[in-house]
């Protein structure tokens, strides 16, 4: 992995941490940021260096393995327990100083070229069995001649070999014990654990199995197999079918501990066994310079993994739509949409009977209040009771049963969230549940404003409506044409003045043989049929005509006037519904989709980190 594929994982780390503030655990958020700063921090030092930590239980052999390793007597063993206080550094090449202080490590040896390359590895000199005094105040010595090497016990010289191949840029430390009774070397121990580009864990044969070994270190290093190496010390002690045996049950255990593939070897200090083929690992770690990018990418990786745990499973796309859907809906229950639905149908209903019924009766359909008016929905009335022309702060009539309001907008509130976050993790849930009840104790003002701000009213009246009422009006005009002709009629009967000539009208009337028509033959001639036609006065005509007309054309219009509320209706409902929706949306959808999008960001962000 490159530099900056490990900047754009460090960058996505850091995204899902800032997402996921204040709902994973804090443990594990302080872990991922730790993460994050190391990364950082170890960027911008050098990449030419790979820091190797050995590791391991008191007694395991670190010190002898770094002497061995770096073919000089660097480190002091010792039986006095602890052994080692202060990290050391064995440094292979220069720049180091800089990666050392990061490392807090100020005992720093600098280790020169091989004397002989290919001579034989000679044990360790002898050494006392005392602890050499550190005072860790960084006293940096050098060790670059091929001259033989005293030990500070007398012992005889010996040939220095270093790691096979370009070993340039490799730090070699040596970590204090982990299992040190003093709490300090514990944690100068676990520091440059988490700090280290390769992990060299030695154990010895009687301790390969330590609990505290590994539950306490290599199970917290689950997932990072490439840069753990698991040495098995004083391999010397063990015949060959032992140390077979061994190695097996040691990958086991490391196995189980989550480093599966994590490479597992025999060494001996002492007689050299194995240390080719751990120089060999080294040297190749230093001169590919990857094990710093692997490490960070390892941490990583593993953390970001722990993120998309406690991110749960992502909702279901639809989940959003439907959901929104089913909270509309019980909301504009709780607004009391229905009832205001049905008055614009009965006001339509109402408006249109005022204006196509038979205008003679008309004054009976206003005895009934209208629906709207007595909601307070009319749009006059709402512009006349508006403040300084404030439409939006006028409220409704609606009936005020505000608990039953609160109770049910909490509730469809309640299963809003509930469907949107199916599968996400309980604190991403409360988090949501939280946003979208901070709005519950204004959403029924809200929804009541909503509601008194919707047009619900058509915006002009329909124009047969108009057409209706001028046909009405002339029938009543031909009624009192017609009652007016009768009354002249009735006062000259009355007066006894001869009458006046009348105009009927003759209608064809049917009898046994046929129609008879207007003109045809007297009754009583030869030629008739014996049938009288029927004939009307035309003032009496025009009363009758004018009230059957009008009342006939009343009853149809009620009929298409029923069908007209019901599309004002229908419309009135998709304006609330557009109304209630934005207060759904403003207070619930927004707020709670506020969070789920920040889950979806932290949860896609640490799956870039994970991957």
């Amino acid at each position: 992995m490159s530099r900056l594929d490990l900047a754009g994982r460090t960058a996505a780390l850091d995204t899902a941490v800032q997402a996921a503030e204040g709902r994973i655990e804090p443990a594990l958020l302080e872990e991922a940021r730790a993460v994050v700063t190391r990364a950082r921090e170890r960027g911008g030092l050098s990449a030419e260096h790979t820091v190797v930590a050995l590791a391991g239980a008191t007694g395991s052999g670190k010190s002898s393995v770094l002497n061995a390793v770096a073919g000089v007597a660097i480190a002091q063993p010792g039986v006095r327990r602890p052994t080692t206080s202060h990290p050391m550094a064995a440094v292979w090449g220069d720049g180091a100083d800089p990666l050392l202080d990061w490392l807090e490590v100020g005992r720093r040896h600098h280790v020169g070229a091989v004397d002989e390359p290919g001579a034989p590895v000679e044990p360790n000199p002898p050494v006392e069995p005392v602890e050499t005094p550190r005072d860790g105040t960084g006293v940096s010595t050098s060790s670059t001649s091929g001259a033989a090497q005293t030990s500070a016990g007398g012992g005889g010289p010996f040939r220095r070999r270093t790691p096979a191949g370009d070993t340039t840029g490799l730090v070699l430390l040596d970590l204090p014990d982990h299992d040190s009774v003093v709490t300090e070397h514990r944690m100068r121990a676990e520091r440059l654990v988490q700090r280290a580009d390769l992990l060299v864990w030695v154990v010895d044969p009687q301790k390969y199995a330590d609990a505290a070994l590994h539950e306490g270190f290599l199970r917290p290093l689950a997932g990072r197999a490439e840069v753990v190496v698991v040495a098995l010390n004083q391999a010397d002690r063990l015949t060959p079918d032992e140390t077979s045996a061994m190695l097996s049950d040691l990958r086991r255990l490391v196995a189980e501990d989550g480093l599966d593939g994590a490479r597992v070897l025999a060494v001996s200090a002492k007689t050299g066994q194995g240390m080719d083929d751990l120089r060999g690992l080294l040297a190749n770690a230093a001169a590919r310079r990857e094990a710093a990018t692997a490490r960070l990418a390892a941490d990583e990786r593993v953390v970001a993994r722990r993120i998309v745990d406690e991110c749960g499973t992502p909702p279901p796309s639809r989940a959003g739509s439907q959901a929104r859907g089913d909270l509309v809906a019980a909301l504009e229950d709780a607004a009391g949409v229905p009832t205001v639905v049905e008055a614009v149908r009965g006001s339509a209903r109402r408006d249109a009977r005022a204006a196509t019924g038979w205008p003679l009766t008309r004054w009976i359909g206003r005895l009934r209040k209208d629906p709207l008016r007595r909601l307070g929905l009319r749009t006059a009335d709402r512009e006349h009771r508006a403040p300084s022309g404030r439409e939006d702060l006028v409220r409704t009539s609606l009936p005020t049963a505000r608990p039953a309001v609160r109770s049910t907008a909490a509730s469809a509130v309640r299963r809003y969230v509930e469907d949107v976050t199916r599968g996400v993790a309980d604190p991403w849930v409360l988090a949501a549940r939280s946003r979208g009840q901070a709005g519950i104790d204004t959403l029924p003002d809200a929804l009541d404003q909503a509601v008194a701000a919707t047009r619900v009213e058509a915006a002009r009246r329909p124009v047969w409506w108009s057409l209706v009422n001028v046909v009405q009006w002339a029938l009543v005009a031909v009624l009192a044409a017609g009652l007016l002709w009768l009354f002249v009629l009735f006062g000259f009967t009355y007066l006894q003045l001869p009458p006046l000539p009348t105009p009927v009208l003759t209608l064809p009337v049917w009898s046994g043989d046929g129609v008879v028509f207007p003109g045809a033959p007297e009754s009583g001639s030869g030629e008739g049929l014996g049938v009288d036609p029927f004939t009307i006065p035309w003032p009496t005509l025009m009363v009758l005509g004018s009230v059957v007309l009008g009342l006939l054309v009343a009853l149809v219009c009620r009929v298409f006037g029923a069908l007209g509320a019901r599309r004002r209706a229908r419309a009135a409902r998709r304006r609330l519904r557009q109304s209630v929706g934005a207060v759904a949306d403003r207070l619930v959808r927004e707020p709670v989709g506020e969070e789920l999008t920040r889950l979806a960001s932290c949860r896609t962000a640490a799956v870039v980190a994970a991957s």
